[in-house]
């Protein structure tokens, strides 16, 4: 069978976070502006399924794709750059090619031989990645990790049996370093790029284009240096220098010869199309010079690390490239609006207030536990009163019920099952799909369904109409015991699903109220910044 994808491979050194979701991102929008048909794949080394039961932070966020897959949260970065959806096959695990090939070792696939990580585990691997790039033009291929770790071993073999087999003009590696600036000496080092370079080569893989990160210019001595001593062209040594926003880098690899330097390795020409690299240099000038600050509070479980929430972060600024705003998040961990030793409810009260009365709108994102439920439940009713724009999402609308169920129905005791299952008043409580469920990797309702939303509503206008498809990642949901005494109160269902015979309230708005939303959805998933969520957009355009 003749192949003809070209493949990109890359890999990082030195240190993980140096930013090789948003290279390959960057990579693959600028040879979707060539109009090349580009796909791409993140290998993650560790051995769980997939990042569905790992901690947020641990990991970070868990990015849900349209199938339903739960995976690394550099698909998030993919799907904002390239304005398309990706699915399981776009994300693999060391744990799902182990569990595979163990399975196929079970069912007498390989005819009694020993199975061994080569050939097996690393054909394996190399299947997975030709299968993917059937049919592109390009393929991008990061490995997550760092070389030299141990899980990633297997990987970089992988990668040095394709090129063997499909030649050096369809492989190119890419090698995303640190040249750290130390201030004491007031000068950038090469030497921690040398030796991952050496570390490279030593499980046999060659970098053909370095791309190293810096806080500083590197200069044309410097870029000799690398090049000379890590044996490239000092063409292929492209600067990527750090960015003030990460929707610029496309642009920065550009001007660096990114693409030239790729091409030159390909032995090919193409041209950038102009009219779409123009659309997204100005939503790009819209993030850096915006015409107003917002402020937005975040009250939420995960707020020590902003990854946590990455593609909510990120939804703030593809809208505020739109809206020619800037969304200056203001992280609150839940737990701070709790009672505090010696206070009392009107103390707290008065605390929450002088803290949110500052930001222009209120936003409690998803999570899982009771950890900073009260905290939440706080924040949202200083917004209800306060007519202060409030949006929930996922578990933010179910403690956005909760909250008006205490404090507007009075009933005393509310809760979710998932955090009290004596509650008197199971206004959350468990999806009838998930009563039987004992796994807990990739089982709770994930992925697309179909919402329908009342019309003549804010969120259908929003919309602008009644049936819309948005990404689910949950196990409890709204207790439609209450709906009617809720709709009695002004907080009324204007979206809803239908599951498993069981219809799903999916979107709560509160009347008279500037914006007062919850949906059981998550819009953050489907945010890009060629086409921001139209929630979203009606979340801040409120705040503004």
């Amino acid at each position: 069978m003749s192949i003809t994808t070209k493949f990109v491979f890359i890999t990082g050194g030195v240190l993980s976070s140096l930013g090789k979701g948003v290279a390959s991102s960057s990579l693959a929008h600028l040879l979707k502006m060539c109009h090349f048909e580009v796909d791409m794949l993140k290998i993650d080394p560790y051995i769980n399924i997939d990042p569905g039961t790992l901690s947020p932070f641990e990991h970070g966020e868990v990015f849900v794709t349209a199938d339903g897959s739960e995976t690394d949260l550099d698909i998030g970065h993919y799907e904002r750059f390239l304005n398309k959806d990706f699915s399981k096959e776009n994300n693999f695990t060391t744990g799902q090619i182990y569990l595979s090939v163990i399975e196929q070792e079970r069912q007498g696939q390989y005819l009694g031989k020993t199975i061994q990580v080569i050939p097996h585990i690393v054909e394996e691997i190399k299947e997975r990645i030709l299968k993917l790039g059937q049919g592109k033009d390009f393929l991008i291929v990061e490995v997550g990790g760092t070389v030299g770790d141990i899980e990633g071993m297997v990987y970089l073999e992988a990668i040095r049996e394709l090129k063997n087999a499909l030649g050096s003009k369809q492989v190119a590696n890419i090698h995303v370093t640190l040249v750290p600036y130390i201030a004491t000496s007031q000068e950038l080092k090469t030497k921690p790029t040398q030796h991952s370079i050496i570390e490279l080569r030593r499980l046999g893989v060659s970098a053909n284009i370095i791309l190293a990160r810096c806080s500083q210019d590197l200069g044309a001595d410097l870029k000799a240096k690398i090049a000379s001593s890590c044996d490239v062209p000092v063409q292929n040594v492209i600067q990527a220098k750090d960015a003030p926003s990460i929707y610029a880098c496309p642009a920065n690899y550009l001007q660096e010869g990114l693409l030239d330097a790729l091409f030159k390795h390909f032995n090919m020409e193409a041209q950038l199309d102009h009219r779409q690299f123009d659309l997204w240099a100005g939503l790009v000038h819209h993030i850096l010079n915006p015409q107003r600050t917002l402020k937005i509070a975040f009250v939420g479980k995960y707020v020590h690390l902003s990854e946590s929430y990455k593609s909510f972060l990120e939804s703030m600024v593809c809208v505020g490239a739109h809206l020619k705003v800037r969304v200056e998040p203001v992280l609150i961990n839940s737990e701070e609006f709790e009672l505090q030793e010696g206070e009392s409810e009107t103390q707290l009260k008065e605390r929450v207030a002088r803290t949110l009365q500052s930001v222009d709108g209120l936003l409690v994102p998803g999570g899982f536990g009771s950890r900073g439920i009260e905290g939440m439940i706080n924040a949202i009713t200083y917004a209800r009163e306060s007519k202060k724009p409030f949006f929930g999402v996922c578990l933010g609308a179910q403690v956005m019920v909760i909250e008006f169920a205490r404090h507007v129905l009075g009933l005393k005791g509310a809760h979710s099952s998932e955090f009290d299952t004596n509650a008197p008043h199971k206004v959350i409580d468990l999806l009838e799909s998930q009563a039987n469920t004992t796994h807990k990797g990739s089982s709770m309702r994930l992925g697309t369904h179909k919402i329908s939303l009342k019309e003549g509503s804010l969120i259908a206008k929003t919309y602008n109409a009644l049936e819309v498809y948005e990404r689910h990642r949950h196990r409890y949901t709204i207790n439609p015991d209450y709906l009617e005494s809720y709709a009695k109160h002004g907080l009324e269902v204007v979206g809803q699903s239908f599951d498993h015979s069981q219809n799903l309230t999916e979107a709560m708005a509160l009347k008279d109220h500037p914006f007062f939303l919850g949906v059981q959805y998550h819009p953050e998933f489907t945010s890009r910044l060629i086409a921001p969520n139209p929630l979203f957009k009606a979340f801040v355009q409120a705040c503004m």
